[in-house]
């Protein structure tokens, strides 16, 4: 492998997505004609037109599908209905729902609109009955009733003041309802089949109906009878009132006459003379399925007709989910956003600068999408499912094949961005899987087909000139490439060598020198099953290949021998193509995964969770900092290469941590210890917050300047410091610094403004355990120095010269060698018939200390008891003497019993106070004080 100089990819980020945002359904504009409100299964979507990108969404939390909605008049209030029979009341720009009630319907309401003061909602049920509610003083007002079956259409009259309402259900009748007496005042009988849609002239009087009896009828509604049936020979689904004194003659208006606008099953618009009820104007679509073999299904009528008055323009609905929109007066196209893809099966960059992408779906039509605003053109031309998509090295010529058995090529304007047909093959006898361009220049196309051979297409010389018809496409060189399906064709970046890959397992290398014939080199073998995909490196004699049996493949050109596999994906490999200049792999799977591998290392760099299926299409712009991928989901995402952002993002982070220690540094040097605390904050770093902590608390006055420190700072700033005093709270050498600054925040602080901090409560209850530890841990500490405390003033009075006052610091100079611990056990003996008979008091006394002590075997323990007793004695006696001036003697002096019962009566007060303190803190005595005591 070259080794090359450069930065490997790292990692990608999502730049967009086009996912599917509308099934079916309903489709609603806003009153300012910025967003479209559409159904998708569970949700309601709103769509920004300027972008073409989702803004928001709501949806129901039961999971059920929404059967209806219905948008304020002043872009207010979203309401929405779900098989579950509740309305729901929304602020859709916060995505929250603020109320919701139950319908009353029985079943589902199917369809839903307002009046024009916002005020009211009527709701038609599959129940037949409609309801009339008061959204403003929540509560139903009216419920109507005589309908046959479904209420599928809903509408207010315009004008207010009349307070009517038209509905429409299975009896194709149109209902004509009085509110102020709830009763249907009559029904406009006049069309056999299902009434789709109704409008309203501007004075009100006039109201022309829809249906999918072919015909249109316009109503005048003083008299309530039909003024013209307008037969328009076609299934329609909306209709619009073209308004009056503006000049539409560009579609055929000629006169002042009432004129209307139609969309149905025949997929064009049409404008009709209400007089004389002649079709004045026939849409021609920009591009036109082939005629040549007519499809029976009506995936290309309309399915609603929107007026939008403020920007002149309508909205159409296709059968497909396809939105457009249109700009009157000549009705040309101006935006289009499909809202349901299918499965994705292919997608390329295309255009200059990458601007656009094409894709190929499970359909006969193209999408080639605008990066910047997601509209999309609709591209006609194939007759079945298109496979397959490749794009020539300038990015203006791509090709495409199909299951129709054809390969056609496709030109993009670099200017107006409309893309057209040029050139068309077709000689191939069966569907075509693959397709590849030349990488030098446009000059030929190869494809693979299941007929099982590979055909070498040449291109005309001029055809990115071609301005004229269709130019066809000759075969240069046919051969049966392979046993099976062929999955996968590639050209090497020289145009010299063609790769194919196959169901039979196999991966095949032909030279392209020879003319009017293809020459096999080599055949590559090893994939347990059939291989999905194949791709040249762009530096080295090197053919990756991608298969089935999950693995991904570098084989040599030279000997045809496997170099390394890549094992990770747990299935199929769909995609592979070399980025990095060839130093890294991506490969896309049926697991829904795209994955990045340096091949140096043969490791996986980067997984991403790409979608939900299989990964069909996957592709990198030319300046290979970007990848698109395209999925059975029917989600597109454009992706970005973060490598290099992060690594200047990280670079940039790291020197302005380290100027900002510096600058901490001499803040701290300068003993500024508020701007430094501010500082070591803004770091984010808690361990740099306690240095200042510690460096704040070391003067003699720390404590103060503490405080005073502390109360300066931010709500953000001491809000962050309580959430650093929980991390160091935990540990017991900063605990001391953590319970300094929480003493500041609590003391001093209202308890209303620390409930105000992010996360306070949670924060505040994790002190406790660790504070109640820290309290535990120094207590045993005070009982365990106070015990240590009192075995060692008992050891020096035995055995010091000199007396101890009680309140007297503790000496801990060393014993002589005159007077040994030996002479305990020498008075003991001298003296134990004595302190028998006289020290049964002191007895009890020394068993009760010892009751705090760890045991002992009973014969020590006796022993011990006497011995503790005698020294007390030794003492109180030995004290005494002090006082008084007397000199002490190892023979001893006899006293009176009056003096020998007064200071029995002290040791006995002396030692049972310090047996209180003992037994109030029982601990257990190190193993040396044991020693000393044994």
């Amino acid at each position: 492998m070259a080794n090359i100089s450069l930065q490997f990819k790292t990692n990608y980020a999502v730049s967009s997505k086009i996912e599917p945002f509308y099934k079916g359904g309903k489709v609603q504009i806003s009153k300012d004609e910025n967003h479209i409100f559409c159904t998708c299964g569970s949700r309601v979507n709103v769509l920004e037109i300027s972008t073409g990108k989702i803004v928001h969404s709501v949806e129901h939390d039961d999971q059920e599908d929404i059967t209806s909605f219905a948008l304020s008049c002043d872009d207010e209030m979203l309401v929405t209905a779900s098989r579950a029979l509740l309305l729901k009341q929304w602020d859709w720009r916060q995505a929250q729902c603020t109320r919701s009630w139950r319908a009353i319907h029985t079943v589902p309401v199917a369809s839903m609109t307002f009046d024009s003061t916002s005020t009211l909602l009527a709701t038609g049920g599959c129940d037949s009955t409609i309801k009339i509610w008061d959204v403003v003083k929540q509560y139903c007002t009216h419920n109507l009733k005589g309908s046959s079956g479904v209420v599928h259409l809903v509408q207010f009259h315009p004008d207010i003041s009349r307070l009517q309402l038209f509905s429409s259900s299975l009896d194709c009748g149109i209902r004509l309802w009085d509110l102020r007496s709830s009763q249907c005042v009559c029904v406009l009988q006049s069309h056999y089949s299902t009434v789709t849609s109704l409008c309203f002239s501007p004075d009100g009087g006039t109201m022309v109906s829809s249906g999918r009896d072919k015909i249109c009828t316009v109503w005048d509604l003083e008299t309530k009878k039909v003024k013209r049936t307008v037969p328009v020979y076609e299934a329609v689904e909306g209709v619009v009132l073209l308004p009056e004194n503006e000049d539409f003659s560009q579609i055929g208006v000629k006169s002042r006459d009432l004129h209307f606008i139609t969309a149905g099953s025949k997929g064009v618009l049409r404008v009709w003379e209400a007089s004389t009820a002649r079709c004045v104007y026939t849409q021609t679509l920009p591009s036109t399925p082939v005629s040549g073999e007519e499809k029976d299904d009506d995936s290309l009528s309309l399915t609603c007709l929107l007026h939008l008055p403020s920007s002149s323009r309508l909205a159409t609905v296709t059968a497909e989910h396809n939105i457009l929109l249109y700009q009157l007066p000549a009705l040309s196209t101006q935006q289009q956003f499909v809202g349901y893809s299918d499965e994705v099966l292919d997608v390329k960059f295309l255009g200059k600068g990458d601007s656009h992408i094409v894709v190929a779906t499970n359909s006969c039509q193209l999408k080639v999408f605008e990066l910047l605003t997601n509209s999309c053109q609709i591209l006609y031309g194939h007759t079945d499912t298109i496979f397959s998509l490749d794009v020539f090295k300038k990015g203006s010529l791509f090709a495409s094949c199909a299951k129709d058995r054809s390969v056609r090529i496709w030109k993009i304007d670099s200017d107006s961005g409309k893309v057209r047909c040029v050139a068309l093959g077709s000689t191939h006898a069966n569907a075509v899987g693959s397709i590849t361009c030349s990488r030098m220049k446009a000059s030929f196309v190869v494809s693979g087909s299941q007929d099982c051979t590979v055909k070498v297409w040449d291109l005309p010389p001029d055809l990115s000139k071609t301005e004229a018809d269709m130019c066809q496409l000759t075969v240069r060189a046919t051969e049966k490439a392979h046993d099976k399906d062929i999955n996968s064709v590639a050209v090497s970046p020289n145009d010299k060598l063609l790769a194919s890959g196959s169901q039979d397992r196999t991966a095949k290398l032909w030279s392209l020198a020879g003319e009017g014939s293809i020459g096999l080199l080599g055949v590559f073998r090893g994939h347990r099953r059939g291989i999905w995909a194949v791709c040249f490196s762009p530096i080295d004699q090197v053919l990756a290949t991608s298969s089935a049996d999950g693995t991904t493949k570098l084989w040599s050109l030279q000997d045809f021998s496997c170099l390394k596999t890549f094992e990770g994906h747990d299935a199929s490999v769909l995609k592979v193509i070399f980025v990095s200049r060839g130093t890294q792999l991506l490969t896309s799977g049926s697991d829904g995964l795209v994955k990045l591998w340096t091949i140096k290392t043969n490791e996986c760099v980067k997984t991403l969770d790409a979608h939900q299926d299989k990964v069909w299409g996957l592709h990198t712009n030319r300046k290979d900092d970007k990848m698109v991928t395209g999925s059975a989901d029917s989600t597109i995402t454009v992706w970005m290469d973060v490598t290099e952002v992060e690594l200047a993002e990280e670079q940039a982070k790291q020197e302005d941590q380290i100027l900002k220690q510096q600058e901490l540094s001499n803040l701290l040097h300068e003993k500024r210890y508020l701007k430094a605390l501010g500082l070591a904050i803004s770091l984010d770093q808690p361990q740099t917050v306690l240095t200042v902590i510690k460096a704040i608390c070391q003067g003699e006055e720390g404590r103060e300047l503490l405080q005073k420190t502390l109360l300066k700072l931010r709500l953000d700033q001491k809000e962050s410091l309580l959430r650093y005093c929980v991390v160091w709270n935990t540990n017991a050498r900063n605990c001391l610094d953590a319970q300094a600054v929480l003493q500041v925040l609590l003391k001093h602080l209202p308890p209303e403004e620390l409930l105000q901090y992010q996360g306070a409560r949670t924060h505040l209850e994790g002190l406790i355990p660790y504070t109640e530890r820290h309290m535990q841990r120094i207590g045993h500490l005070l009982q365990a120095s106070m015990f240590l405390n009192y075995m060692w003033q008992t050891m020096r009075v035995a055995g010091a010269p000199c007396s101890m006052g009680q309140d007297e610091e503790m000496d801990t100079t060393p014993l002589t060698q005159a007077q040994p611990f030996l002479i305990i056990d020498e008075e003991k003996r001298r003296s134990s018939g004595k302190e028998r008979q006289d020290g049964g008091d002191d007895s009890d006394s020394g068993q009760d200390e010892d009751a705090n002590l760890p045991a002992v075997e009973e014969g020590e323990e006796e022993e011990e008891e006497e011995e503790e007793v005698s020294v007390t004695k030794k003492a109180s006696t030995n004290n005494r003497r002090l006082k008084n001036g007397e000199s002490a003697t190892t023979n001893g002096n006899h006293h009176s019993e009056s003096e020998e019962s007064s200071e029995d009566e002290d040791m006995e007060e002396n030692t049972n106070d310090q047996t209180k303190i003992v037994k109030s803190h029982p601990v257990s005595p190190p193993p040396q004080c044991q020693t000393f005591v044994s």
